[in-house]
């Protein structure tokens, strides 16, 4: 009986365990699958950006519906094309995504955090950033040279 009881216990913690594994997948895909609407930057959960490529990444926090925010999504779509295959820019819209915020630990928006390829967090800036100060603070973390075509004007 007691073997019985025992193999009874370790099925109970299987469907526990793969349930936990089901619901934690389902998280991170819808949270993946989400994109920031019509300015060419995705919104994904950190570990999944981490997971698809080892590169530098530049994360911004912010809104759609906040005005510095707004300010910064051209900005980030030009990085994003200007910079592909060298470092990874997403946008993570805190209010569509509000666990992101607990996640970053973001006290105001926008909020930019600048990650080296293994994923360890250089820098961090709050408020709005500039396409050249943006630049110039990759530079000075020594993860890009300025070129002609990366100079600020």
């Amino acid at each position: 009986m007691k073997t019985v009881f025992k193999i009874g216990i370790v099925g109970i913690l299987v469907i526990v365990v793969a349930a936990v594994i089901v619901a934690k997948a389902h998280k991170n895909s819808s949270s993946s699958a989400a994109t920031a609407a019509g300015n060419g930057t995705e919104t994904h959960a950190a570990t999944s950006s981490m997971a698809a490529t080892a590169l530098p990444r530049l994360v911004d926090l912010g809104s759609h519906t906040c005005i510095p925010c707004q300010q910064m999504i051209p900005i980030l779509a030009e990085l994003k094309k200007e910079l592909d295959g060298r470092i990874q820019v997403e946008f993570i819209d805190v209010r569509e995504n509000p666990d992101a915020g607990q996640k970053y630990g973001i006290h105001l928006i926008p909020t930019q955090i600048f990650y080296d390829a293994s994923g360890k967090e250089l820098a961090r800036h709050e408020g709005f950033l500039s396409r050249e100060d943006i630049l110039v603070r990759w530079a000075a973390l020594g993860i890009l040279q300025l070129s002609p075509a990366t100079q600020p004007e």
